[in-house]
């Protein structure tokens, strides 16, 4: 094999070309050797006999179809909430006004009792405050100040006595001494009736029956 004389040049003939030589790789002795080794035991692995496959498969099962109302079902529900859930917020909020309402009803009529407990009462003890009796002068009388009625007696009684002799059919023929007997009581309720005089009581002689009896008799 010819090599160059200088190293720097190249030679003058053509390059030479590396050879490449295929060995055919013998597979053969590598099973043999491989069949003579003893069998390896699986760890953590546990062997399934698989059926021997029948030649035949089963048959496909065909899914009912969708029906469009379904379709349009889904639709209407909006995604990340559950039905009925607005329903069951909205009866949670009645039932806790309802319950606080309730409480708040007890809770005013307890108050209420306690102030009723706390407030004082009176005595069954308490001596009762006395009527004002009515006066000899008439201060306290309803029928007015001056008041004759019967069982009197005086020169008020006797000018009364005289004024209704004026009056006709009244007190005609009437007694003048001064006393205010029951003929007299009789007059003066004659006269209150037939003048319509409704101040004074029925045969007593107060302010209203008075003026009546002096305008009607001159003063």
């Amino acid at each position: 094999m010819p090599t160059p004389s200088d190293r720097g040049v190249p030679p003058d003939g053509p390059p030479i070309e590396p050879i490449r030589v295929l060995r055919p790789r013998r597979t053969d002795a590598l099973a043999e050797l491989l069949k003579d080794l003893p069998p390896r035991p699986a760890v953590g692995y546990e062997s399934i006999a698989l059926p021997s496959p029948s030649g035949t498969e089963p048959a496909t099962e065909e899914l009912p179809p969708v029906r469009d109302h379904d379709r349009g079902r889904d639709r209407d529900v909006p995604r990340g909430r559950v039905p009925g859930l607005r329903r069951t917020a909205i009866a949670a909020a009645v039932t806790a006004a309802a319950v606080i309402g309730f409480g708040c009803a007890l809770l005013l009529a307890d108050r209420q009792e306690s102030a009723a407990a706390a407030a004082p009462q009176p005595s069954a003890t308490a001596p009762a405050t006395p009527a004002p009796t009515p006066t000899a002068s008439g201060a306290t009388d309803p029928d007015g100040p001056g008041t004759l009625r019967e069982g009197d007696s005086g020169p008020e009684v006797r000018d009364l006595q005289e004024r209704l002799r004026h009056i006709p059919n009244v007190y005609d023929d009437g007694s003048t001494d001064g006393t205010y007997d029951a003929t007299l009581t009789a007059a003066v309720a004659r006269f209150q009736l037939w003048y319509g005089i409704r101040g004074d009581e029925d045969g007593v002689y107060g302010d209203d029956t008075r003026r009546d009896l002096e305008s009607r008799t001159g003063g």
